[in-house]
């Protein structure tokens, strides 16, 4: 899925990130989200190798990245520390400078990324999210009934984990099959990638952390820092179907948290850069190379 990629590791504080590295241009670093990995991009990477230095890792506690045991402030998993690991990844490789693409999860590490080191960023795209702390503060039935999964991996150790482990390989294919198309959009290679990685119990711990720092430290960060906006280009990229464009002016709430930003909606659902990769392509193209 990645022909011509090189695969590394690389020791960073704390834990080690796995990624897969190709292409050449300027350095651009691919973050997936939740219950992905890297090879979620293999649609459209080999082609953003074409003109970037693509840097596809996985992210601390996904794929085949170390999977640290969360702690009790869940501070292992905070977007913050999470962010760290790729700065540490863009050093390594030789980038004090990168351009910035994040799906879901990754897009909620890319955004603390980018606050908080405004220098390294230049410039941000994120795939159908919006910021945590809006989230959090949209909280309703429709909300809890369609985002579920935010409030179930929250829940304390090893509640989550112990249910979801009862029968991982389930829990992880439900997921994707219940995209229209699933099998055009998950190549059964893709899908075992996925589910090989989940399956992993320190990968669903890993995971659970992630969601359990998104409801607690992350915030605490979010808010101490609300009025430092992310002032580099930014685009936001959404699903028209999903709940986030359904029912949010995704738009308006980020320009709450961006100060030059725009943004696209797409006729696909969550898993865009997979539903929909040309379109996908041709938007982060054109908007990083402008």
């Amino acid at each position: 899925m990645f022909e011509g990629f090189e695969t590394r590791q690389i020791e960073t504080i704390g834990t080690t990130i796995n990624l897969v590295t190709g292409g050449s241009g300027p350095p651009l670093l691919l973050l997936h989200g939740y219950p992905q990995s890297h090879v979620m991009w293999h649609k459209i990477a080999p082609r953003l190798a074409q003109d970037f230095t693509v840097v596809a890792p996985d992210l601390r506690g996904y794929g085949d990245s170390g999977k640290p045991v969360g702690d009790p402030d869940h501070m292992n998993y905070s977007k913050r520390v999470m962010a760290q690991d790729q700065v540490d990844v863009m050093e390594a490789l030789g980038f004090d400078q990168f351009l910035l693409v994040g799906h879901d999860r990754g897009a909620r590490v890319s955004h603390r990324l980018t606050k908080d080191n405004p220098q390294r960023v230049q410039k941000l795209a994120t795939l159908d999210i919006i910021p945590t702390r809006t989230m959090f503060q949209i909280v309703n039935q429709e909300m809890a009934t369609n985002t579920y999964h935010w409030f179930f991996l929250i829940q304390p150790f090893d509640f989550p984990e112990r249910v979801i482990g009862a029968d991982a390989d389930y829990f992880i294919r439900r997921g994707f099959e219940r995209t229209k198309d699933s099998t055009q959009v998950f190549p059964p290679e893709a899908l075992e990638e996925y589910v090989r990685c989940f399956c992993d119990p320190a990968a669903i711990h890993g995971t659970c952390e992630d969601y359990r720092a998104g409801a607690s430290i992350d915030l605490v960060h979010d808010e101490a820092d609300f009025d430092n906006k992310v002032s580099c280009p930014m685009l936001a990229m959404w699903s028209e179907t999903g709940y986030v464009g359904r029912t949010q002016d995704v738009l308006g709430v980020w320009k709450e948290y961006a100060t030059n930003v725009r943004g696209q909606s797409f006729t696909c659902g969550h898993y865009m850069a997979e539903e929909q990769p040309d379109e996908i392509y041709a938007a982060i193209k054109a908007f990083l190379l402008e």
